[in-house]
């Protein structure tokens, strides 16, 4: 009788499907949502303007895709070194002294499957769980959906206008003071919000938390799109900060999936290992793209310039549309407006924005829990022409009411 039991309860153990584990509960990346959204709307005939995804409307640059063919032709494509290929190492940190004057050992680079390997690297390599990582809020989703699922606790710390929107010393103390902190993530030019960080800003935060013996992350995935004032890499302010970038943005390479890091001497070989085993090395292909985007900066400072143009029609265009309030618009591709004057859910607005107007941009709830439902995200990364059709689109909507 009692093998009898036990046989049924194995037999149902058998059928019992996998359960999702506490950590992969975690928030979805509602910008994809809106992008499935607008899909529908299309495939129903509608014509949509994109303004939601943060992706680059243009391609690669002609040698880096140039690169690749000659690379297929091979007609083999292996593995690489776990940290990359030696020459694009070389040249990534031969682009700090050409940019910034930074000297850096290419031993420190490492390359990365995009910048989200990179957070992921980092955060392993850094951080135990438990350990508490300072974020500005509003900022990019992952960050803290990406620190939950690995037990550590994101942080968030509400910038304002007084700091033109970026994490200040002041604020990282007073948090560290009610718990320490392990670690601090900052971002200039930022995600949502399009707002840098000036130079002496981004010196004052990394001498203060290096102070407090809080780690930091800058995350320089917009550096190259910057209009305002040149953007600062934390490379120039100290050896031990952690730097995070990609080829997504200002080489237009998102579905390429290539990123890099700059790490101090003491995390290469902790990466290096949780590189080995979590993904033995990065695309290869892509790794030969990239080192040969670098020869296509001409083609790239087109595309930006593209950019400003876009930038400028919308900080015009907007207020008289309706949308009078948005945050400093200094860098990357985005334009973050204040819609709380329309709705108290941008949730919604976006919706009716899509479905009524035609136009698709990213709720700020998504960057934002507290206060995001005040805002609206968009994107200028696309054609002009359909910038200038937004603009007229919206005003129109807005007075219809």
């Amino acid at each position: 009788m009692a093998l009898m039991l036990d046989s049924a309860k194995r037999l149902e153990n058998a059928n019992r499907r996998p359960s999702a584990s506490a950590r992969s509960d975690v928030p979805a990346f509602m910008v994809m949502d809106v992008v499935a959204a607008a899909a529908r709307l299309e495939a129903a005939g509608r014509r949509v303007i994109h303004m939601e995804i943060g992706q680059p409307a243009a391609a690669a640059p002609a040698p880096a895709i140039a690169a690749a063919r000659a690379a297929l032709a091979t007609g083999r494509i292996g593995y690489t070194q776990s940290l990359g290929i030696p020459s694009l190492r070389r040249r990534i940190a031969h682009h700090y002294a050409e940019r910034h004057g930074a000297e850096i050992d290419p031993e420190r680079v490492v390359l990365t499957t995009g910048s989200s390997a990179g957070f992921m690297l980092a955060f392993l390599a850094m951080f135990e769980p438990g350990d508490r990582i300072a974020i500005a809020s509003p900022s990019y989703p992952p960050y803290r959906n990406v620190l939950t699922a690995l037990g550590c606790e994101a942080v968030p710390i509400e910038v304002t206008a007084s700091t033109r929107f970026a994490l200040a010393p002041a604020a990282l103390v007073a948090a560290h003071d009610q718990r320490p902190l392990k670690g601090v993530l900052v971002a200039s030019p930022a995600n949502p919000t399009g707002t840098m960080m000036t130079a002496a800003a981004l010196a004052a935060l990394i001498g203060v938390a290096e102070g407090e013996g809080i780690a930091v992350i800058s995350d320089e995935i917009y550096h190259g799109l910057d209009y305002a004032f040149p953007a600062q890499t934390a490379l120039s302010v100290s050896a031990n900060a952690v730097v995070i970038n990609s080829f997504s943005k200002y080489f237009c390479m998102t579905g390429w999936r290539i990123g890099w890091m700059v790490v101090p001497e003491t995390l290469i070989r902790p990466i290096e290992r949780l590189q080995q085993n979590l993904a033995i090395s990065v695309p290869t292909l892509s790794q030969v793209a990239a080192e040969a985007a670098f020869d296509g900066r001409d083609e790239m400072e087109a595309v930006k310039h593209g950019y400003e143009v876009n930038r400028r029609m919308l900080m015009e265009g907007l207020p008289r549309a309706g949308f009078d309030q948005f945050l400093p618009v200094d860098g990357a591709f985005y334009l973050y407006a204040d819609v709380s004057r329309f709705c108290s859910d941008s949730l919604d607005f976006a919706r009716r924005m899509l479905e009524e107007a035609g136009v698709a941009a990213t709720p700020g709830a998504d960057f934002d829990p507290v206060h995001g439902r005040r805002f609206i995200r968009f994107c200028y990364a696309g054609a002009t022409a359909d910038v200038g059709e937004a603009v007229e689109r919206l005003g129109a909507w807005l007075k219809r009411g």
